[in-house]
């Protein structure tokens, strides 16, 4: 091997930075064990230890924490360099979050009354259902379908003063819809940053957020969040701050009373026309003494006594303010029955205080049975003076009696509003209501004149928490639209610790296998392979850590799966040294030639794998990208590690005199002379993997597969019991029309934890309907569950066994059908450049043929097996995004296999012109069997190993993989090869085959 010393400078460096870079992930894992230990030793509640851990570690960040001599560390730069882990890891939070374009081209068309526009944005509503177009297309394709005579430079649509330096009457509307696609973008754009700036200050290690594509969909990942609904409000919250001057008690305590009385003598009016007589008379008699009801309540404006009874106080009111901004006390659960009847009545308003617009206080705690009314000064636009685009600073403060406050800083403009306000304020001795989302968190009066600089503090009954998070929502800005979260997963942290666990298990079990398999059947060379392949892992880990990529689960299913096939190299040239040995060459001259003859089918065998991992990488999202990332990283470092640091091994020792005959006495020999007629038995074979593919395809008709969430929509929940539960008990629980009405219930690992899945409500996407469905499931599985259990040890897992919620996921329909559409592309998009990429290596189409019809072969059958076996096999097969990972892996496996027999069958055309096609076929097969044991076979046992102790989440996938490889082998011995000897036996092609491949032999040569 020539240019050893430039291989040895670069084994050096490589391994000398990956041992860097991972440094930084022990250190950050010291330092956090540290936090953990001090925060237990301190506290006991789950809360308390978590606040106290993140303080700890806050309080490092600008500390000193790792000297590596020329550089010093503190602990954000740890963690910046460590190795990021992923949800499923670490717990936490995933989110696809979608802006709706819709509310932007409302906003840019300044809420547009003119009915085409307005019916084009439905009708884009409806095509968006089962379209792959953006929802900006889908309109421009509904405009034009109604539009007629009307034009998007319409002034009732975009050509409005808004949009005036951009949109004139006279364009067309190709024209006019260039620049609201680009005002669109740059509104999501705005979106992004807006997401990106909350995120920051959300207090997490490695957030993750990213535009998907060119739509409106934003991906969030929040490894160690816990508190979901926190989570939830920052992303999607508008913050609509907005600042109005209010009325006092005074001012609308008559229209309360008003209405009060309106809706007594409603009331008695619908009881006079149903009842008797003698209940008329109670009526009447009820309704005279109402009469002190209401005397009663108008002397609460000055003694503040309570209301009484509700059957005779309609309206609920529960006491009147004492003067100030406050009109009112109502029972917190009445508020929208209140605005509805007060709405319904503003015809008794005088006419000065006929914008008048309601609003509730924020309750002194989320337990809270009152809630305060308040009544802003509002206009015929129903605009406040002074909104939250004025602000420019705003951080987490503490007001005059040290509660916890939020301080804002103004631009010019809203300085000077914001005084004019505070002046009149002053004056007349009124107050100023600040309110955030129609919630008035304080209406201060103003007591020492006019308020210059534009400073503001918003006070109120917050938590430190409360204010930090508004702070950075105001500080951010607000979201140019409505932000829907389309697809959600939460994991809790202990879930995460024991993927880890077991991940650990099955990696190391694995690992010692390969490692003594190799041992065991190469003897010493089998040994530097081994190195080999232990320096391999150390890169792998390394380069993740370097390029800040996140480890998930499914990425350590890559790895260890790299394990198992990254020895395919190493066996490749051994097979092929042992080859050159049995020739009679020395060793020196043997271990050369191996190292060159292999070399065609080790690149194009992972060349193969690789544009799969490439496509899967392409299409997929988070932990498939995950997967796909570690399988690309760990196929170059295979291949620099098996071409390169084996051959430096090998020659060092070689070189000192040591003799390596790559086998030991067991295996000398094995398969040597070995002389099947493989081609002989293609008929069997045929018929065999014809009744599977028959089976299957019959299955799939009318057993269906097992979709999950990611192609249909739905919420899926995975919960622990304290004990075993019958799946048909829980689910006949959940499928009670009061409940669900429908759901699906299987175990999924130990007896104790189900999966459930549920499509209730699953057109909703609010944060509503996620309380309601988790509450009624909460409610229907209580009896299962500890006693006294509550919904919030539910929702966080319990105990120390964590009972309760381990995970949840929710996807839309609209997403699901586009991951579904998506998936569909990425098989068929790796099937055609594998089918491109053989036919452009080999030069006939014999070859590519052959491959594509086993990976059809193989693809058929695994998927006929999902679909008989789904119902009564003891783990989860749904059809997912892992599963579609998990196809793409064994076309790249299939492919594999298939690409290692085709180059042999092309050297031995070559090598041995006089045989006939099929002895030459049968001759290449038998060669290769050797090499497809040693690799089918170790990577067989890698994944049973992860199969057998790994994750439960993860079996369905490992299931599919591990029925993948079987196949896969089988099929490029018995499918792909006799196909492409069928094809190429007709007439003269396979004299033209053996030409062809002559002549290419000759060019590369």
């Amino acid at each position: 091997m020539q240019n050893k010393g430039l291989v040895k400078l670069f084994a050096v460096l490589f391994g000398l930075v990956s041992i860097y870079q991972l440094s930084f992930t022990f250190k950050a894992n010291q330092l956090e064990k540290e936090a953990k230990q001090f925060a237990q030793s301190k506290y006991t509640e789950n809360n308390d230890i978590s606040t106290a851990e993140l303080r700890y570690l806050d309080s490092l960040n600008n500390q000193e924490v790792y000297n590596l001599g020329i550089s010093k560390y503190t602990y954000s730069d740890v963690k910046d360099n460590a190795m990021n882990l992923g949800l499923d890891l670490k717990g936490g939070i995933n989110a696809i979050i979608e802006i709706s374009v819709k509310d932007i081209l409302k906003g840019l068309a300044n809420n547009s009354k003119d009915p085409i526009f307005n019916q084009a944005l439905l009708d884009a509503d409806e095509l968006q259902k089962d379209s792959q177009d953006s929802y900006l297309e889908s309109f421009y394709t509904a405009f034009d379908a109604i539009k007629g005579d009307t034009k998007l430079a319409s002034p009732d649509i975009f050509a409005n003063r808004t949009l005036s330096d951009d949109i004139t009457f006279n364009m067309t509307d190709g024209e006019v819809q260039s620049i609201i696609s680009r005002k669109v973008d740059e509104s999501i754009v705005s979106a992004f940053e807006v997401l990106r700036n909350r995120i920051d200050g959300f207090g997490v290690t490695s957030p993750n957020i990213q535009r998907l594509g060119n739509g409106g969909r934003i991906l969030i990942e929040l490894p160690g969040a816990k508190d979901k609904k926190r989570v939830v409000d920052i992303i999607t919250k508008t913050a609509q701050l907005q600042f109005w001057e209010t009325y006092t008690t005074q001012d609308l305590a008559g229209y309360l009373l008003q209405v009060n009385q309106r809706l007594l003598e409603a009331q008695k009016a619908a009881t006079e026309t149903t009842e008797d007589t003698t209940e008329q008379t109670e009526a009447t008699e009820d309704v005279d003494s109402t009469s002190s009801v209401i005397d009663d309540l108008t002397g609460q404006i000055e003694n503040d006594s309570t209301a009484v009874q509700e059957n005779t106080n309609p309206l609920g009111i529960q006491n009147l303010g004492s003067g100030g901004p406050v009109i009112g006390i109502f029972l917190a659960k009445d508020k929208d029955d209140v605005l509805k009847k007060l709405n319904a009545n503003r015809d008794l308003l005088p006419v000065e205080q006929r914008y008048a617009r309601f609003a509730w206080g924020k309750p002194a705690d989320k337990d809270s049975e009152f809630v305060e009314l308040y009544g802003l000064k509002s206009n015929r636009d129903d605009e406040p003076q002074l909104s939250g685009a004025v602000i420019t600073d705003a951080r987490q403060d503490y007001d005059q009696v040290n509660r916890p406050a939020v301080s804002m800083q103004m631009n010019a403009k809203g300085a000077k509003i914001w005084e004019d306000m505070t002046k009149v304020a002053y004056e007349t001795r009124g107050n100023i209501a600040i309110v955030l989302d129609n919630i008035v968190y304080s209406a201060p009066g103003v007591s020492t004149g006019p308020i210059a600089g534009g400073n503001s503090q918003i006070s109120g009954t917050f938590t430190v928490e409360e204010a930090t998070d508004l702070a950075n929502v105001l500080r951010a800005g607000k979201l140019p639209a409505s932000a829907e979260i389309v697809q959600a997963d939460e994991v809790g942290p202990s879930l995460g610790q024991e993927a880890i666990d077991s991940g650990i298990i099955s990696f190391g079990l694995a690992l010692i296998f390969v490692l003594l398999w190799m041992i065991f059947y190469y003897g010493k060379a089998g040994g530097f392979a081994d190195i080999a392949l232990l320096f391999n892992i150390l890169l792998i880990f390394g380069v993740l850590s370097g390029l800040g990529a996140v480890l998930t689960l499914p990425g350590i299913a890559g790895i260890v799966l790299t394990i198992g096939i990254s020895v395919d190299a190493n066996v490749l040239i051994f097979e092929r040294i042992r080859e050159e040995l049995a020739k009679g060459k020395d060793q020196k001259m043997a271990i050369k030639d191996g190292f060159a003859n292999a070399l065609s089918s080790i690149l194009d065998a992972n060349i193969t794998t690789g544009l799969t991992a490439l496509i899967l990488f392409i299409f997929g999202t988070g932990p498939i990208k995950g997967f796909a990332t570690t399988l690309i990283i760990g196929i170059l470092t295979s291949l620099f590690t098996a071409i390169f640091i084996t051959r430096l091994l090998i020659d060092w020792y070689v070189n000192r005199g040591g003799k390596l005959d790559f086998s030991t006495a067991i295996t000398k020999g094995f398969l040597k002379n070995v002389n099947i007629n493989f081609l002989g038995k293609r008929k069997i074979a045929y018929v065999i993997s014809g009744l599977l593919i028959t089976a299957g395809v019959a299955s799939l008709f009318t057993n269906n597969l097992d979709q999950g969430i990611d192609f249909v929509g739905g919420r899926t929940y995975q919960v622990r019991f304290a004990q075993s539960l019958s799946t048909e008990e829980v689910s006949k629980t959940l499928n009670d029309p009061a409940v669900f009405g429908s759901a699906e219930v299987k175990t999924i690992g130990a007896d104790n934890q189900l999966k459930i899945s549920t499509k209730y409500l699953v057109e909703d996407n609010s944060t509503d309907a996620d309380e309601e469905v988790q509450s009624k499931l909460f409610e229907a599985l209580k009896t299962y569950l500890p006693d006294g259990i509550t919904y919030d040890e539910f929702l966080e897992g319990s105990g120390d066994k964590k009972i309760g919620k381990m995970l949840s996921s929710k996807v839309s329909p609209t997403i699901a059908d586009d991951i579904k559409k998506s998936s569909f592309w990425a098989i068929l998009g790796s099937l055609v450049v594998v089918f491109l990429y053989i036919l452009i290596r080999f030069k006939k189409w014999q070859f590519s043929l052959g491959a594509v019809a086993a990976v059809f072969h193989d693809v058929l059958i695994v998927l006929g097996i999902f679909s008989i076996a789904w119902k009564w096999m003891p783990f989860s097969m749904e059809i997912d995004q892992a599963f579609i990972a998990a196809i793409l892996t064994v076309i790249g496996y299939s492919l594999n296999d298939t690409v290692v027999v085709f180059d042999r069958i092309r050297e031995y055309l070559n090598e041995h012109s006089g045989w006939s096609l099929g002895k030459t076929i049968n001759a290449s097969v038998n060669s290769t069997l050797s090499r497809t044991l040693n690799t089918s076979l170790t990577t067989l046992v890698v994944l049973l190993a992860m199969f057998f102790l790994g994750a439960d989440s993860l079996r369905g996938f490992l299931f599919a993989l591990i029925v993948g490889v079987l196949v896969g082998t089988y099929s490029s011995v018995f499918i792909a090869t006799p196909i492409m000897y069928d094809t190429a036996k007709k007439g003269d092609a396979a004299e033209s085959l053996k030409k062809k491949v002559k002549e290419n032999e000759e060019e590369e040569a």
